[in-house]
């Protein structure tokens, strides 16, 4: 406290009559660039351009050395003269290779995010299965064909597909509420890969715009807002595999330009019975910019997708014969998805570094998926086959004001403050009783779902010698509605709630490539409207409380270190399990844990990265050695080699790896470990790109998903509880043909 208050008092002290540097950064064509970074040498003040490349830094006097940076152009310094503060700079950055010296360790709380930019530059993403891969510690897994959202793995949590992971893309939410399949379901298939400008993430409940979901962390992907090239690119590999992608620049003028992605992909996979896997994607984006004045980008997309799939085969199966490791018991399982999206992003100059950025979006979404976990453990004649389905409209609104420059007495600093909604209309959300996805037999659950929630947040930086402190606050207001159709009469339920999310984090940076950072903070996701309504209000809105207390330094222009100890605790929830439409409670949970991560480029053409997290994860309500979480990863790492540039040969080898983890909450069921290597070669001439992609470099035998699952097959007299698994892809080549004009 008495650290806390003299800071405080330090930060309200005289402080000299601040001066301001602005203008605008543009390339060599004089092409704006955004989120740019302009940084003070001397006083250690920092900020960004807009959409349309201008930019205001505070506090700055002559003969302060200012850096100009962004990835793939060379930095630029200059040191401030009188006129500079007088008169709006234009800076022209030169195009070179990326870098790592290109980063600048400015003081903010997602710094981190900003050098793993360099990652998903140097390598790019190379299919929707690896958006998420790109966030250091963050594992996923596959276990339905394809066409499901992915399994999660993040800070000891198995997130399931993105319960305490907030997933957005340039700002519309991902994550479903009081979805059929699970609570905070995020399909992010309906992203074309190629379309990623950058992957923006925070680990932890730190982030006073991230609200619901924001426990474990979030992922907010930005897309490209324009085209340097048009591409066209075409795979074919083993399984069946076989992708067409384009993306054609339709106008590009002064101030607007409009682009076309689209993306076919086909697969049967190394299964016995073939996915049949499709998935359609298409996307179109405009742009139109007045610089220095305001940026609108109107994006529309569309994705559908199918699938047939094998589903999570028991272990028993397997060493008894009965089917191999790419065999099913039951191959009627798969399913149907789509979503359309209309999203507006508006972003205002207000001149004096004073902004006003508006996003709002429109979305439906439909779902339908068929799964058979226990096979014949309830009906021993039909078996167990589930389906779930639901028909959704999703629309939503943000506005958040910006000041980069602000004074209040001698005092300088930043803040932000918005306000905004969302608003789910769910139909015929439901879980039955199937068979072979013609018959329903039975209706386990079934209604309609109305999901309101409405927030507000505010945010400040004071930035007081080496020291910046970013107080914040988050209030989300919730309203849930459920007509049970079950019901032979009219059966409505709703309740509200309220969710106060205050946070304060710490950054000290003794020198331009050093910081410290303390992060301090409440998150919360929200629970299914179903389990709301049945636990008559009670635990709508489970808080986590989160610490994360770390490091981030560059020993040499081309070399990152960053180390993070951090702890997390959550309230008591409840939990609506939506393969048997029952309510579960999970309990309170603590999950303590340690990152480490490097990033080397030695050479212009040699890039190294590595990520280690440990994680003690468990209950704290139950006794010693029944109180494992299960599922939660205890040690992963990832990492990899990046080789070559823009002409002749390029490539890469990178490898994931996953430690042996509990299954269940005595650790009796193990879910096994894996260490998997996927490859990249390349070669490139003129605008030719033509690449080899290797999936399993070793063919290692491996589980993607496993869950601990009680079941029954049909010659069984009695049930058994073991691991269930869906296979990993074996050693899996594909070629790919790119062109560019």
């Amino acid at each position: 406290m008495k650290y806390f208050m003299t800071a405080l008092c330090m930060l309200f002290m005289g402080i000299a009559a601040a001066q301001n540097i602005k203008g605008k950064l543009v390339d060599e064509s004089g092409s704006p660039l955004e989120d740019a970074g302009i940084f003070n040498k001397t006083s250690g003040q920092h900020s960004h351009t807009d959409g349309t490349g201008h930019f205001v830094l505070d506090r700055t006097a002559v003969s302060d050395t200012i850096y100009f940076s962004r990835l793939g152009y060379a930095t630029q310094t200059r040191v401030v003269s009188a006129s500079d503060l007088q008169n709006p700079l234009t800076i022209v950055l030169q195009e070179s290779s990326i870098s790592l010296d290109q980063v600048v360790l400015v003081s903010e709380v997602d710094a981190l995010s900003r050098v793993v930019d360099v990652d998903v530059k140097t390598n790019p993403v190379k299919s929707s299965q690896e958006i998420l891969r790109k966030v250091p510690g963050l594992i996923i897994g596959q276990h339905a064909g394809g066409g499901k959202a992915e399994q999660i793995f993040l800070r000891g949590f198995d997130v399931d597909h993105g319960t305490d992971v907030a997933i957005s893309v340039d700002g519309m939410p991902v994550n479903m509420v009081s979805h059929a399949h699970g609570q905070g379901y995020a399909d992010l298939h309906f992203v074309i890969p190629e379309t990623i400008e950058n992957v923006n993430f925070g680990k932890g409940p730190y982030y006073a715009e991230q609200g619901n979901f924001n426990t474990a962390g979030y992922v907010d992907l930005k897309l490209r807002k324009s085209l340097d090239k048009s591409m066209l690119s075409t795979e074919v590999g083993q399984f069946g595999a076989r992708r067409f992608m384009g993306m054609l620049n339709v106008i590009d003028s002064e101030n607007s330009n409009a682009y076309l992605a689209s993306e076919l992909y086909l697969m049967d996979g190394p299964f016995e019975s073939p996915q049949n896997f499709n998935r359609l994607n298409i996307l179109g984006r405009y742009r139109y910019a007045l610089p220095g004045d305001q940026e609108l980008l109107l994006t529309a997309s569309h994705f559908s997708s199918k699938w047939d799939a094998s589903g999570q085969i028991p272990q028993r199966a397997v060493d008894q014969g009965l089917i191999n490791r790419f065999g099913a018991i039951d191959d009627t399982e798969g399913g149907q998805t789509s979503r359309t999206n209309i999203v507006l992003n508006h972003n205002k100059n207000l001149g004096t570094g004073k902004s006003l950025n508006t996003m709002a979006f429109v979305s439906h979404y439909d779902f339908e998926l068929y799964s058979n976990f226990t096979f014949f453990l309830e009906d021993p004649v039909n078996g167990d086959q589930i389906k779930q389905f639901e028909d959704r409209m999703m629309a939503g609104a943000r506005t958040v004001f910006q000041d980069n420059a602000a004074h209040l007495g001698g005092l300088d600093f930043k803040y932000n403050a918005g306000i905004g909604f969302r608003y789910d209309n769910v139909d015929d959300n439901q879980l039955s009783h199937t068979l072979n996805r013609q018959e329903l037999l039975e209706r386990m659950a079934y209604g309609d779902v109305d999901e309101v929630n409405g927030y507000a947040f505010a945010g400040a930086a004071f930035k007081s010698g080496k020291f910046t402190f970013e107080p914040a606050v988050r209030l989300d207001y919730f309203r849930f509605d459920y007509i049970n159709k079950m019901s032979e009469l009219y059966d409505s339920s709703s309740e509200e709630k309220v969710a106060f999310s205050p946070k304060f984090n710490t950054i000290y940076s003794p020198t331009e490539n050093t910081q410290f950072f303390l992060k301090t903070g409440i998150g919360f996701h929200s629970n299914d409207t179903r389990v709301v309504v049945a636990n008559n209000g009670e635990d709508i809105l489970p808080a986590a409380y989160g610490v994360d207390l770390g490091t981030i330094i560059k020993p040499a222009d081309k070399l990152v270190l960053n180390a993070t100890l951090w702890t997390l605790f959550l309230d008591q929830e409840f939990v609506y399990v939506g393969d048997a439409a029952i309510v579960e409670p999970s309990g309170k949970t603590r999950r303590i844990g340690l990152e480490v991560g490097a990033r080397y480029q030695p050479l212009d053409w040699l890039y190294l990265y590595t990520d280690a997290n440990y994680t003690h994860a468990r209950s704290t309500e139950e006794a010693d050695g029944e109180d494992y979480i299960p599922l939660a990863p205890d040690f992963t790492m990832a990492g990899g080699v990046t080789l070559g540039g823009n002409q002749g040969f390029s490539g890469g080898i990178n490898y994931r790896y996953i430690d042996d983890r509990p299954a269940n909450e005595d650790n009796s069921i193990v879910a096994e470990g894996y260490l998997v290597t996927d490859a990249t070669l390349n070669y490139s001439v003129k605008n030719w790109t033509f690449g080899l992609i290797v999936e399993n470099l070793f063919d290692t035998e491996w589980n993607e998903t496993q869950f601990a699952t009680e079941s029954r097959l049909f010659n069984e007299p009695t049930a058994v509880e073991e691991i269930h698994f869906t296979p990993g892809t074996p050693f899996y080549l594909r070629g790919k043909v790119t062109v560019t004009f």
